[in-house]
């Protein structure tokens, strides 16, 4: 089955080379995106990505800026040339997102939400969707099938970890689910190692496994001081270590046709 190409400013998901997704977990400050925009587009990176409603667990840690880190995030994105995502979590945030938004993400808590998919098939913007950490390949798919049957046919799907019993790793990469979802689906796949990770030692590694089976992108976290980071600092990259992986993807080559 061929997979169809979805565009998003320059890049480019599905097509003859990877895209890479990068940028803070948390819009912290205008002065942070603005500095990671820069040294992310310099490393090859093709959206810049950044958290403005944030879903904690936990009611007492960083929510995020909401529609004000959206124009932070809008900002330094025109300025470096970079068309830029974040995640939605309701609807009237959709309406408001829609105005600063090259592709509209959907999250891992949010991927059985059926009145926000359908909205969001609605909207006429690209759409990355998440896998639920909870849910199996056909739950996955069927959850884009709320957003293609609205009309829109740009997707990315990207797997970011499944809940097993394993206590070493923030959740366990489903490298299985890759070329899975390619055979059985039209939409390009991206893999988020970050998320399955939840620790930085192993990010090089779970990224070079997607692309081996066969991946169409990666979603990076990725931030100036990941020590100080108001969210998911132990599992984003420093922007020289970006650089490294960038440099890793490009000498490494993708032929995807050879594994699926």
């Amino acid at each position: 089955m061929g997979i169809r190409r979805v565009r998003v400013g320059a890049a480019e998901f599905g097509g003859s080379a990877p895209v890479i997704i990068a940028g803070p977990c948390s819009v912290e400050n205008a002065e942070m995106i603005r500095e990671v925009a820069f040294s992310v587009k310099a490393s090859g990176a093709g959206l810049l990505r950044g958290g403005t409603w944030k879903p904690r667990t936990s009611p007492y840690s960083f929510q995020g800026l909401g529609i004000e880190g959206l124009a932070m995030l809008k900002s330094a994105g025109s300025e470096v040339g970079l068309p830029v995502v974040s995640e939605v979590l309701s609807v009237p945030q959709l309406e408001t997102a829609l105005d600063y938004l090259d592709m509209v993400q959907v999250g891992a808590r949010n991927m059985h939400n059926f009145i926000l998919l359908t909205e969001i098939g609605r909207c006429g913007k690209p759409v990355l969707l998440k896998r639920g950490f909870m849910a199996t390949i056909e739950e996955w798919l069927l959850a884009a099938e709320y957003i293609l049957k609205e009309g829109n046919e740009s997707v990315v799907l990207c797997e970011r970890g499944i809940r097993t019993f394993e206590p070493w790793t923030r959740s366990t990469l489903d490298i299985s689910a890759v070329p899975l979802a390619r055979q059985t689906s039209s939409l390009p796949v991206i893999v988020d190692p970050c998320h399955a990770a939840g620790r930085r030692d192993i990010i090089m590694s779970l990224a070079m496994a997607s692309l081996g089976a066969g991946a169409d992108g990666l979603m990076i976290e990725v931030h100036p001081d990941p020590d100080k980071a108001l969210s998911d600092g132990g599992q984003s990259l420093s922007l020289s270590e970006f650089n490294v992986l960038t440099r890793a993807v490009q000498a490494y080559g993708w032929p995807p046709e050879r594994f699926c």
